[in-house]
């Protein structure tokens, strides 16, 4: 049997929220089911840069290995 992690406190909550953002900054492959643009970002709620859609696959890049 696994054991659950334990919750973070404010402190670290906080700490691995900054660091999520910076992991995010730039990091964002963005896809738009509407017309097909992709282009990468660093927010995951960003509207589509070509036609304003707001039907967009984010997926940050960071989850993936090099190579």
């Amino acid at each position: 049997m696994t054991e659950s992690p334990r919750p973070l406190n404010d402190d670290e909550l906080k700490e691995w929220q900054a660091r999520l953002k910076e992991a995010n900054r730039y990091n964002i492959f963005c896809h738009c089911r509407h017309c097909g643009e992709e282009w990468v970002d660093s927010f995951t709620d960003a509207p589509c840069k070509s036609c304003g859609s707001r039907d967009v696959e984010y997926i940050a890049c960071w989850q993936f290995p090099d190579g």
